[in-house]
């Protein structure tokens, strides 16, 4: 697993906008770029990469719908849950 880490740590530094949500792109995307001659060794790294930039995307739109809801609150309207008001 750590070697699986560190060629897509490294594939994710150098290449970052390559590579998408998509697992079956990821693999191409892998074989333009890097000699892997292993198949699974290749479908190992192309999952690892799909997974972290499907957890990357996610964080950012939570973030973003995070930045949304602060932005649309008016100020001094918050609610005190102990008195209900």
């Amino acid at each position: 697993m750590d070697r699986v880490r560190r060629i897509s740590t490294e594939l994710l530094t150098r290449y970052p906008d390559k590579f998408a949500q998509d697992f079956e792109q990821n693999k191409k995307v892998i074989n333009e770029l890097a000699t892997i001659r292993s198949k699974v060794l290749r479908n190992t790294v192309a999952g690892y990469i799909t997974s972290s930039v499907r957890k990357k995307t996610g964080q950012q739109e939570a973030q973003a719908k995070s930045s949304d809801v602060e932005a649309t609150e008016p100020p001094g309207q918050e609610i005190d849950e102990k008195s209900g008001s």
